[in-house]
């Protein structure tokens, strides 16, 4: 069953220059060492955090809260998978909130893609709950 549902547009422009303006003290406030990481390999730091900002915010809405009622931008981060396939993790109060809306019996399991073109990033996040004895 599907428990939340977010998206969001983020324009990479707008990052690039917050990145200028702000440099590392929006990139520690928001981004986990992780994420920061990733950005370095990629060479292409404003796409990849504009992806990761628009993921945070997917995720908040999906968990139903956007970023209200306590939660962390770095309670939600990106990790990529082996192939590349971006996984979503959450720690902290988001951590706490999936579990309140996971029921009895169920998994919670979060779907996140991500894609961009110049000038906008969109993350796409789908918060699945999972019967527990499913194969």
């Amino acid at each position: 069953m599907i428990l939340g549902i977010g998206t969001d547009l983020a324009n990479i422009d707008r990052i690039a220059r917050t990145l200028d303006r702000f440099g590392d003290r929006f990139r520690n406030r928001v981004f986990t060492a992780e994420e920061r990481a990733r950005a370095v390999r990629r060479g292409d730091d404003a796409a990849t955090y504009a992806k990761r900002w628009a993921a945070k915010e997917a995720c908040s809405k999906a968990l139903g809260t956007g970023l209200a009622m306590g939660i962390s931008w770095r309670d939600m981060w990106v990790t990529n998978r082996p192939g590349g396939q971006p996984a979503m993790h959450v720690s902290g109060w988001a951590a706490e909130r999936l579990a309140s809306m996971t029921p009895d019996g169920f998994e919670a399991v979060i779907h996140v893609s991500l894609t961009d073109d110049p000038p906008w990033a969109q993350a796409f996040v789908v918060i699945e709950a999972r019967r527990q004895d499913a194969p």
